[in-house]
Parts: structure tokens; sequence; C-alpha cells
């Protein structure tokens, strides 16, 4: 598969950088690790490490050709965060006039996701191992993504670590310059506490709007994912919030 982004070393000021993720240390089964031996070549991307992390310097290479990546010309969806896979896989089945490109950091789910994508046959599937936020920031154009998909990301409940919430004002404004106008910014979320930041947050910048008087009804494009059944068993609401692009 062309359009693929060699990876980069990792600097040693890479560490002092607030990430918004906690890396998980999972076992790779035979399945998974002949799914990344088969496939990760025609399926992955790794995003680069930018040279200086506290710069903003943009790794070489340039922008990403989503065009070359998927081999056609198509609306472009981006998953942060897919987990395990099984929504990815549902929401592109479903949906072949797009394209989803699955950013993911936990290696037995970028494993996973491999194999469900070939299981299924699809084609509109792309996954790239690395932060999300270096994606978007260094390699994806402006006014480029049809929507971005934030599902059940890590919720950093204790105070201290509220500033390693994905969904904040700089974050926000980041994800949306990328959007097409018109484009979604669709979250969710079981923390109501954070359910509430990431509302008040979204309403506040100025180019987004809520489609929704409030939180979204439970959209029926979004597959039930383990992290909503854990919160479903817990007790916890499940809550959803859909912004567009002006």
């Amino acid at each position: 598969m062309s359009g693929r982004v060699p990876s980069g070393r990792v600097p040693s000021g890479r560490l002092a950088q607030i990430r918004t993720f906690h890396p998980r240390r999972g076992r790779l089964s035979a399945r998974h690790l002949d799914a990344l031996d088969r496939l990760w070549s025609g399926y992955g991307l790794t995003v680069p490490v930018p040279e200086h992390a506290d710069s903003g310097d943009r790794p070489t290479g340039g922008r990403l050709d989503l065009v070359e990546l998927f081999g056609r010309e198509a609306p472009v969806v981006l998953e942060i965060g897919s987990g395990m896979g099984d929504a990815t896989v549902a929401m592109a089945a479903a949906d072949p006039g797009r394209d989803y490109l699955a950013v993911e950091v936990h290696t037995p789910g970028i494993a996973n996701l491999l194999a469900l994508t070939e299981q299924h046959g699809l084609t509109n599937v792309r996954i790239a191992r690395g932060d999300a936020l270096d994606l978007v920031r260094h390699l994806l154009s402006p006014d480029r993504l049809d929507a971005v998909h934030v599902f059940f990301p890590d919720p950093w409940p204790k105070p201290r670590h509220h500033k390693r919430r994905l969904i904040q004002p700089a974050h926000v404004a980041l994800l949306r310059s990328r959007l097409v106008p018109g484009g979604t910014l669709h979250c969710a979320t079981d923390w109501p506490e954070y359910a509430e930041s990431m509302r008040d947050t979204l309403t506040a910048d100025p180019e987004l709007v809520n489609v929704y008087p409030g939180f979204a009804p439970r959209p029926a494009h979004r597959p039930v994912t383990k992290f909503e059944r854990r919160g479903t068993t817990a007790g916890r609401p499940i809550l959803d919030l859909i912004f567009r692009r002006r």
C-alpha cells in the first residue's frame, strides 16, 4: 500500500510531553501476530514522532495523501482510539461510501482490527499506530475530514489528571480545523462529569454548533462497544455529543 508514513525515532524529550492516553500492555495471540505479519504492510501506517516534541515541528515527509492511502477519493472518518476495532469495522461495513482511518496505540487492538478488516473483506479501513494528536497535527491537512469520532476516551477522572483529557479547547480547535465545513465531531462517554466538560468545551468553540439541544439521542450508527456495556452495567449513563463545523 502506498501512502505509508515511515516511523520516527523517539527522542528523550518525548517522555515529558503530556499524553491523553495511558499505554496498556496486552498479550498478542497467535491470531494477532499473524495479522500483524501479513496485513500491516497493506493496511497500517506508523505516525512519526516529531524530532522536537515540544516545538511543534512537523515530521519530514509532509501531509498524508488520503486518496493514495485508500486508493480512491471519498469522505474520510477519523476514529480516535479504536480499541479492539469491533465498532470501527461495524461502522465501516455499514458505510462503504466513506473511508475510515482508525488510530490506536494498543498493539493487540491494532492487530485485532487488522484481522477483523480482513475477515469482513473491507477495503475502506486503514489503521494508524501512534498518538492521534500527532497524526492530526502533523499529517492531516485542514478541511479534509468528513467526521471525527471520539468514543469513550480515557476520562482521567482525578482532577490533577484533567490536563490529560483529549477533549479540551486546544485539541478541539485542532480537530475542528481538519473537518470540512459541515463535518461532524462526535463524542461519547459514560462519565457524566466528563460529558458536561465536553459539552461546555465544544459549545465554546466558535466554529462548532451543537446538532441537538444538549446531549444527542443515542445514534443508531454508533455500535455498542465494550466500554458502553461496562458503563451500563455499572449504572452510568451513556452520553453522546454531536457537533457540526459551521
